[in-house]
């Protein structure tokens, strides 16, 4: 049954405090309990807005998420209104929110969201890139191994594709995505969006890659152009990399190119071949 208590989830700006609606500012004011991701960054974004914050505030962040969480649906129980709010974007999409969210759920306790801005959607608008379908990745894993594994299987993903990368990685995560899914894949680097920054750099990986090398600063999102059916020239190697994903997953390598090749619409033979020229063994 549902308690009497709400669990708010609160989009905060992603770099503007303008954009913040009437209606966050008026939940800030009005929660009992506000749990921040960043509690210093709250106060000077109430400062920044005009509202007035009376109710308790605490930390909620990565480290003290899965204790913190448990705490914070007792407080929903008693009937109290708890708005999660974090340094920007959307609470539960690659930030504190989730284990909150999934026991209140359980809990019975009612679960809204005051929608704002969001880098991914924000990122897929101005790309210039298929927006109709896309899927969301996160970050990409930081060891190289576990990076090029996640990313061969995403080679034949037909969805463009949405990531966050801290800037230090940018570069190794643009080049690790030419090899799993061609130099000439088209893709967008958006940097500081909306802020006095903003960025957006487009072009093929390859390209991407070799800029980011001399350095970039700042929050990140990277936008990639999903395979298409016409797989010709480098997308090839992003083939070769799903066909040689599956075959250390297990599935017979013959089969494998079999299998993709087929998703892909190409030629059987083309596929071979060209995981014949990498691996003489296939």
């Amino acid at each position: 049954m549902t308690q009497d208590g709400k669990l708010v989830l609160a989009g905060a700006p992603i770099g503007q405090a303008g954009d913040v609606s009437p209606r966050l500012r008026q939940a800030l004011e009005s929660a009992d309990v506000i749990a921040a991701e960043d509690t210093r960054r709250l106060r000077r974004l109430a400062h920044d807005i005009g509202a007035e914050i009376s109710g308790r505030v605490v930390s909620y962040y990565d480290a003290n998420e899965a204790g913190r969480a448990q705490e914070l649906v007792e407080t929903l129980k008693e009937g109290r209104t708890v708005v999660v709010i974090t340094d920007a974007g959307m609470p539960g999409v690659s930030d504190p929110g989730y284990r909150l969210t999934h026991l209140a759920v359980e809990a019975g306790v009612t679960v809204t969201a005051l929608p704002g801005p969001s880098a991914v959607t924000t990122a897929l608008a101005i790309s210039g890139l298929p927006s109709d379908r896309f899927c969301f990745e996160g970050f990409p894993p930081r060891k190289g191994g576990e990076r090029a594994r996640r990313l061969g299987a995403l080679a034949a993903e037909e969805r463009t594709m949405v990531f966050f990368e801290a800037p230090h990685r940018l570069a190794g995560s643009l080049a690790a995505m030419a090899a799993a899914f061609g130099d000439d894949r088209p893709a967008a680097v958006c940097r500081e969006l909306t802020k006095t920054y903003e960025e957006v750099r487009r072009g093929g990986l390859a390209e991407l890659a070799a800029w980011a090398e001399a350095g970039v600063k700042g929050e990140i999102t990277v936008v990639v152009a999903g395979h298409t059916a016409e797989a010709g020239g480098q997308d090839i190697e992003a083939l070769v990399a799903e066909v040689d994903r599956r075959a250390e997953a297990g599935t017979q390598r013959k089969q494998a190119v079999a299998d993709v090749a087929k998703e892909a619409g190409i030629p059987k033979r083309e596929l071979y071949d060209a995981v014949h020229r990498r691996s003489p063994t296939p």
